[in-house]
């Protein structure tokens, strides 16, 4: 009977905290205001100076009171300097460490040394007994501050630990400083909750991390195990670095076991409590195919660009608009340029530079590279020093059919911006050319190869005095870039979200990646340490086989790729090539400064007979006689060998 009564009570209590919890929406109250911590910690310590004064100076008669209202007051002032000298009251309780009690004892070493300035200054106690009070005020105020602090997270903690327990179990990988404090922002989360962390080990140690148990793994089976003993549904990586560490090994078991693998931004990125929200993402495939970030000397970087107008062609475009960001964010240039076609990717631009850098002077201008007096007005009104040319068309397959226009963009349009820089006395002229320019199979790396023998013939002409001008020309050749518009990984997340199938032109082909950020600081860096009119070409890690990414971006859908989601081959696309080159048959390259940067040693060309090539497509191409411009390009350009194409047969 008295066993039924204790249970029927305990369900009572059960029903109640939760009716309690359902009602009232605990995270509604985040922070407890700082004039309540500061008012908390005035009144606390103001306390603590009455009780110590009471010790050795005992109330009697009215005398008595008066003397001990005296002291609180004393006390107040000193704790109101002394909180505020060290901005205690801005410390979240909440996300308190124990770093976070060294200003608190800061604070009351100030405040008991000031009060006992104060009280020895009008002879308010008996000789002898100011040092006594000041170390005994110190201990006790020290000790009921923290004290109050460790109970008040002692109970957000039972509170919270109600709160999340039907939240999702997840694991944190690591166990370092970074991994460590990453469970004090999941305090704050209703949605998922730590129940320990996780690492590569063959030891399988007994540790434990905040009270948190730390599992080792070596094995798949291992990890599967664990998921499993603990009802885990994600493991959640912190730090980049840990990803490119465990993207083969890790990740690729908790990707077999329909694990979710989350990343959260580092906690050094958050510089005050209202960012410090949980902002967990799944991790993408850009992720396992990016590096480790590559540094550059940002200072050198920054001193060429200080006080000078740089001119961005192509300004709206996936690199062109990263490469804006970047320049806008160093916060040196004189006035930031914007060139492109496009009206609506232009305005977004405009947008998101006026949000982000409200004190950049820059200027937005729609023009095409291939209209010469549009040209000519942009370099005489905004006198640019230096210039980057990323105006392009890139997409293979639809330039095969449209050569004309692929020739207008990518030969006269740079030779129109090119001529413009030599005439208005640019100091510098940065191109971006692309691998598929290397031995091209295709019109789009035919044209681009065009424009690299145009560029570089005329700065060395410019160089050897054959040409009047001060202009430097570098030009520089990378692979594709992660997440560009139009790309692959972007229509296969569509192909994905549609349910498939996801289509693949060769099972065997491949292609170099490399961030849109990482590439833009490689350009950065390669117009800083160039001295010569050179083509920098860049390291782009390890080729990647599509077929591969597509199998693992299926896998990180959550997908089990042949099975729910198919891969089904198409073949090879007008001018598309099995792979891609850096450097042709013919080409060597020599180092730099930059371990990722390398100095391709092409074939010197002739200006005026590359010139005289440029102009010739290009007047071919303004007739729209395409079968013509496109033998005029294998004409000019020898390596040039249509693959999978209509234009083979004019190959020789």
């Amino acid at each position: 009977m008295e066993t039924e009564k204790k249970s029927r009570i305990k369900t009572r209590i059960a029903k109640l905290e939760e009716r309690l919890l359902s009602r009232v929406n605990f995270y509604r109250y985040n922070y407890l205001k700082n004039w309540v911590i500061a008012a908390m910690d005035v009144g606390l310590a103001a306390g603590v100076s009455g009780l110590v004064f009471v010790m050795y100076a005992p109330i009697t008669g009215p005398m008595g009171r008066l003397n001990l209202l005296f002291m609180f007051v004393m006390a107040g002032v000193a704790s109101v300097i002394a909180f505020y000298a060290f901005k205690t009251h801005r410390i979240i309780i909440r996300y308190m460490t124990v770093k976070g009690l060294l200003p608190i004892g800061l604070a009351v070493v100030l405040k008991s040394g000031l009060l006992t300035l104060m009280l020895f200054s009008i002879r308010f106690l008996q000789p002898g007994l100011y040092h006594k009070f000041c170390l005994m005020d110190l201990l006790i105020t020290l000790a009921v501050l923290s004290g109050v602090r460790i109970i008040m997270l002692i109970v957000y903690g039972i509170v919270n630990e109600k709160i999340t327990t039907g939240s999702q179990k997840v694991l944190i990988y690591g166990i370092d400083e970074k991994s460590a404090s990453l469970l004090l922002r999941f305090q704050k989360s209703a949605t998922y909750r730590p129940v320990g962390f996780l690492m590569h080990d063959r030891i399988n140690r007994q540790y434990r991390l905040n009270d948190l148990r730390v599992y080792h793994f070596e094995t798949q089976e291992e990890v599967k195990k664990i998921a499993r003993q603990l009802g885990v549904t994600s493991v959640i990586f912190s730090m980049y670095k840990d990803v490119q560490k465990e993207k083969d090994r890790l990740i690729h078991f908790c990707e077999q076991e329909k694990i979710n693998i989350m990343m959260v931004p580092p906690v050094d990125e958050f510089s005050n409590a209202s960012k410090m929200r949980l902002q967990l993402r799944p991790i993408a495939i850009e992720d396992l195919l990016g590096r480790e970030e590559i540094h550059i000397n940002m200072e050198v970087v920054v001193d060429k660009f200080r006080d000078k107008v740089v001119l961005v062609t192509g300004a709206a475009g996936s690199i062109g608009s990263e490469f804006c960001r970047q320049v806008a964010g160093m916060g040196v240039v004189k006035q930031l340029v914007l060139l492109d076609v496009a009206e609506t990717p232009m305005h977004t631009m405009q947008l998101e530079l006026d949000e982000h850098f409200p004190n950049l002077n820059y200027v937005a201008i729609i023009g095409d590279v291939r209209h010469k007096q549009a040209v000519e007005d942009v370099f005489t009104r905004y006198k640019p020093g230096v210039v980057f040319h990323a105006a392009a068309y890139k997409h293979v397959p639809l330039m095969e059919s449209n050569a004309c226009e692929a020739v207008g963009v990518n030969v006269e349009g740079t030779r129109i911006v090119a001529d413009a820089a030599v005439a208005h006395g640019v100091e510098k002229f940065i191109f971006l050319s692309t691998d598929k320019a290397v031995n091209p199979t295709n019109i789009m790396g035919a044209s681009k190869r065009l424009a690299e023998m145009y560029v570089q013939s005329l700065g060395l002409a410019i160089a050897n005095g054959k040409d009047q001008g001060v202009t430097q020309f570098v030009t520089t050749r990378f692979g594709n870039v992660l997440g560009s518009s139009g790309s692959v990984i972007p229509y296969f997340r569509y192909q994905i979200k549609g349910g498939g199938p996801l289509t693949v032109t060769h099972r065997d082909i491949t292609r170099f990646f490399m961030s849109i950020p990482e590439a833009c600081r490689l350009i950065m860096e390669a117009a800083t340490i160039s001295t010569d009119n050179e083509i920098m070409v860049f390291d782009m890690g390890e080729p990647i086989r599509i077929w591969d990414m597509a199998e693992r971006m299926i896998r990180l859908a959550g997908f089990t790729p042949g099975e729910e989601i198919e891969i089904i081959e198409t073949g090879l696309r007008p001018g598309e090539k099995l792979y891609e080159e850096v450097l042709s048959t013919e080409e060597n390259s020599t180092a730099t400064v930059h371990p990722h940067i390398r100095i391709a040693q092409v074939r010197s060309n002739n200006y005026a007979a590359v010139n005289k090539a440029a102009l010739a497509v290009v007047a071919c191409a303004k007739e729209m006689d395409a079968e013509e411009t496109v033998q005029l390009l294998k004409k000019y350009v020898p390596e040039f060998k249509s693959h999978n194409s209509v234009y083979e047969v004019y190959d020789v």
